[in-house]
């Protein structure tokens, strides 16, 4: 397995801290969602990109995915053409890092807009966001979250998708908080899964609590024992969202604990 995390999951570390940890602990690859407590600047400048790229050169990791905040399910045009421009300087980004993926978000259906027009808004923004990404080398995902968070709500915006340069990103949790099994989410996916997000939780109230892998009720290892069995063989990255849950532990505790847990069930031969 190819195991990273996000640097969502540590807002308080530079990002030579990140580096260095990602080394020591034993991971292969980080996603870059934070450099230090804020987002990834799209326009961070070009001396900042190459030194940032020999830092992961140099220690031997890659950059498997640059994650941005880009949404298309806006009922105005110029508000998705506006989150396109942004989803393509991730994109240009994303190439002279070498990362091969950047991640994209459905985002909220307006309201009165029905499901299937929203969708098709989507698909035609990724639809020319990945014809820049085949030229660049770079492939989008679209994360099954916000109004997109079951399988079934992605997989119905890349049916309309022709690009082998879209794709979908599986976050482990949202599917299965909308009522999907693994297998389903799997079998709606299918070999459009380019990308992985690893996260459990539990209920609480009306809500759910991140918490530490297999102490939740998200069947994460089942979720990654059906893509191995459909062929899947990209990254899996976990997403501690310590960012924006600073209640949740510390990403020295949950970052080492994460690996030690897939390690254990990969020796298990449970995923």
């Amino acid at each position: 397995m190819k195991l990273a995390f996000s640097t969502l999951g540590c807002p308080d570390w530079s990002i030579e801290q990140v580096v260095e940890q990602a080394a020591r602990m034993g991971y292969g690859g980080v996603e870059l969602r934070l450099l230090g407590a804020e987002l990834v600047p799209a326009d961070l400048p070009a001396g900042e990109r190459r030194r940032i790229r020999t830092l992961f050169d140099d220690a031997g990791l890659a950059i498997c995915c640059v994650a941005c905040s880009a949404r298309f399910a806006s009922a105005r045009p110029e508000e998705r053409a506006d989150n396109e421009r942004l989803a393509s300087r991730y994109l240009e980004l994303a190439a002279d890092w070498r990362s091969p993926l950047v991640r994209v978000f459905g985002g909220q259906r307006p309201p009165g807009v029905p499901v299937e027009q929203t969708a098709a808004a989507v698909a035609e923004s990724l639809q020319r966001l990945g014809e820049r990404g085949q030229a660049l080398g770079v492939t989008v995902v679209l994360e099954t979250h916000d109004d997109f968070s079951a399988g079934a709500a992605v997989a119905a915006v890349l049916a309309q998708v022709a690009s082998p340069n879209v794709g979908a990103l599986w976050d482990t949790h949202h599917p299965y908080r909308m009522g999907e099994t693994a297998a389903q989410t799997m079998a709606l996916l299918g070999d459009r899964l380019r990308h992985v997000h690893i996260k459990d939780a539990r209920r609480r109230g009306d809500g759910w609590e991140l918490v530490l892998l297999g102490e939740g009720e998200v069947p994460v290892a089942e979720a990654l024992a059906a893509m191995r069995a459909g062929g899947y063989d990209g990254w899996y990255c976990v997403e501690w969202e310590k960012k924006w849950h600073p209640e949740i532990p510390p990403p020295e505790v949950a970052l080492p604990q994460h690996l030690a847990v897939l390690r254990r069930w990969a020796a298990a031969g449970q995923i």
